[in-house]
């Protein structure tokens, strides 16, 4: 059983930063992987980051290298997504997701909307 809880999801402009969180209860595996979707009104839901719970290898999306840094804390059961220099068209809900490293992302927390206005 894994359960996954987001936060710190809110309202900000264009340009401005958020951190959100993603806190991780149940079982967890050492050779799970820890990632980051999104989805906008209207479109598929999108990759945005993932980490190795395990090395913290990171992967990210193209749209967000450079803006965005996946980052663990394995003591605290957390993953955080650092949003810097966010865009009106990054406004989605975020969810926080969870996988055997090689297989499907099976475990999904219930989102954190995230508004970037102009």
């Amino acid at each position: 059983q894994v359960q996954l809880v987001e936060s710190g999801g809110g309202l900000v402009q264009a340009g401005d930063s958020l951190r959100l969180s993603c806190v991780v209860s149940g079982r967890t595996f050492s050779g799970y992987s820890m990632g980051w979707f999104r989805q906008a009104p209207g479109k598929e839901r999108e990759f945005v980051a993932a980490i190795r719970w395990s090395g913290g290898t990171t992967d990210y999306a193209d749209s967000v290298k450079g803006r965005f840094t996946i980052s663990r804390d394995n003591a605290k059961n957390t993953v955080y997504l650092q949003l810097n220099s966010l865009k009106p068209e990054e406004t989605a809900v975020y969810y926080c997701t969870a996988r055997v490293v090689g297989g499907t992302y099976r475990y999904w927390g219930q989102g954190t909307r995230v508004t970037v206005s102009s």
